[in-house]
């Protein structure tokens, strides 16, 4: 008796609405099923709607920039935020990679959001891994294979002269004492220093623009002001939260159950997380953000939680704004043969096995304007799509065979068919220019179930963004691309251009086709992916 007593007042207030309700060009009925309304929507409106929002987004934009997807949510706010952060001298192994395509894929969505975005590489270019480079470079270093890439020679002397420090102790001595001079700004310790940092950056750059990534402001370890970081230690001091053990600096934690951090060495060097508490701070006084991401490995979630409790014990009001956006590891990422490898060895696998495919349709090949371009942003789609398709904190193994298949929901597939959605204005040019949107006929649209999935697929696009805000997740994005894909993919035989007789149905659906591959782009753009025009 309750129970019904309790769903009277909505079903009498269904009935009513049902009673009431007026169709419009939108909402074609209204049905009351138990404890639901069922709205019908006017496939002809919903269809038109979409491809008119979409047009005039993405053609006449107020911002002149294709805008459709994007929303004014965060006009006013800034954000900072820090990722791939390689360490000079090392491997850009793939946890860097991961920071990298996640990294970037954030960067454009906040962007995207109205936000004012300032994205730092925050560069491993300190600590006594520099004082091992400058010990080894005397009897490795080779000015030639410098200039020809600093990157790899620094890092093959770091290697070299790590083997002897573990056959001689006084390696490491040395190093160390190196170090200290670095840190007391002696100059004649910090000239090679300046020098093999510097082209490292420039090598960097050149490896970015590759992968479509590009940074504000290229920061690092080395320039967290020494004053900031006493600061700190001052502030935590004062709170007497340090306590001294063998002349190191050590904070305890335990209270939180987050164990005890060094934060400066006996010998009175810095360590990272003395620097990041010091880099912070000197972030809040220089951009006096609204948000600050650090986008690094679930491998570091105790160091991050150390150094974010450490902020809010020092009652900084902006501790809050800080957010550790974490993923898994890669695993098993080499070459073919199976030797472990920096990321440009990676790309260049990547496009000549795409490369080698290309060749085999020689008629498509001969088209291509520049090939190796184009099978190298294949390959970096494969490698980004295949790390972006599920969740960023799961594991993932690296599998060459799956990256670059055209079958499946690889970054080939999704680049095949933002082609072929391009290449529909070459095959139609009867149907070029099309006439503007207000002339084209999309009535003979709503007969067909494909051209209605493409529809509320393009037009869910903008909840798509909005949804990915919320989770920091590339994966919900990967998903609707495909999903999008797919939908095209299933149409093509039934809702045909080419060959139509009736012209203003071959227009309509040449206006749908040319609006999903605007979005597919969008999509694609803001997975940090070029999208290409032939393949």
């Amino acid at each position: 008796m309750s129970r019904c007593f309790s769903l009277y007042p909505f079903a009498l207030q269904a009935h009513v609405v049902c009673c009431q309700f007026q169709p419009d060009d939108f909402v074609s009925s209204i049905t009351h099923d138990r404890q639901f309304l069922h709205f019908q929507l006017n496939t002809a409106s919903l269809i038109r709607e979409v491809l008119n929002q979409i047009h005039t987004l993405t053609y006449d934009s107020p911002t002149g920039k294709p805008s459709y997807g994007t929303n004014t949510s965060g006009a006013g706010k800034k954000l900072v935020i820090e990722y791939s952060s390689p360490n000079i001298a090392k491997s850009f192994h793939v946890g860097h990679l991961r920071s990298t395509i996640i990294g970037a894929f954030l960067d454009n969505l906040y962007k995207a959001c109205g936000w004012e975005v300032i994205s730092l590489n925050y560069l491993g270019d300190w600590g006594t891994q520099f004082g091992m480079i400058t010990t080894g470079f005397e009897k490795y270093g080779s000015q030639e294979e410098l200039e020809k890439d600093a990157i790899k020679h620094l890092y093959d002397v770091y290697v070299k002269v790590s083997k002897d420090a573990d056959s001689d102790p006084n390696v490491k001595v040395e190093a160390a004492k190196w170090f200290k001079r670095m840190e007391d700004g002696d100059e004649s310790a910090l000239a090679n220093w300046r020098v093999w940092r510097e082209m490292s950056v420039k090598k960097y750059i050149e490896e970015y623009e590759r992968l479509n990534v590009s940074f504000k402001v290229y920061t690092g370890e080395s320039e967290v002001g020494k004053e900031w970081q006493d600061r700190a230690l001052e502030r935590l001091e004062e709170m007497g939260l340090i306590s001294d053990a063998d002349g190191a600096k050590l904070v305890d934690l335990e209270k939180w159950k987050l164990g005890k951090a060094v934060l400066r060495k006996a010998n009175g060097t810095s360590i990272y997380l003395t620097r990041d508490l010091g880099g912070a701070i000197e972030r809040w006084e220089k951009y006096h953000f609204d948000k600050m991401i650090y986008v690094v490995a679930s491998q570091q979630d105790l160091h991050l939680s150390q150094f974010f409790k450490m902020l809010s014990l020092m009652e900084f009001p902006w501790a809050d704004r800080l957010e550790h956006v974490n993923y898994g590891l890669v695993l098993g990422m080499s070459t073919r043969k199976g030797t472990a490898v920096f990321l440009d060895q990676i790309i260049r696998e990547a496009s000549s096995v795409m490369h080698e495919q290309m060749k085999r349709n020689e008629v498509k090949y001969n088209n291509i304007e520049d090939p190796e371009m184009v099978a190298r942003e294949v390959g970096i789609t494969g490698i980004k799509i295949q790390d972006m398709a599920a969740k960023r904190i799961n594991n993932y193994t690296f599998n060459w065979d799956r990256m670059l298949s055209f079958e499946g929901d690889t970054g080939p597939y999704l680049q095949y068919a933002h082609v072929r959605l391009t290449s529909m204005e070459r095959k139609n040019p009867e149907l070029i220019p099309l006439p503007p949107p207000s002339q084209i006929d999309t009535s003979s649209l709503t007969s067909s179930q494909h051209a209605r999935d493409i529809a509320i697929l393009l037009g869910s696009y903008p909840d798509v963004v909005k949804t990915a805000l919320k989770t920091h997740e590339p994966s919900g994005v990967v998903t609707f691309a495909f999903r999008l894909a797919h939908a095209i993919s299933s149409a093509w035989e039934t809702l045909i251009v080419k060959g139509e007789e009736d012209v203003e149905k071959a227009r309509a659906r040449l206006w749908l086709y040319l609006c999903a591959r605007d979005v597919l782009g969008a999509a694609m753009r803001l997975l940090s992916i070029r999208p290409l025009e032939r393949m």
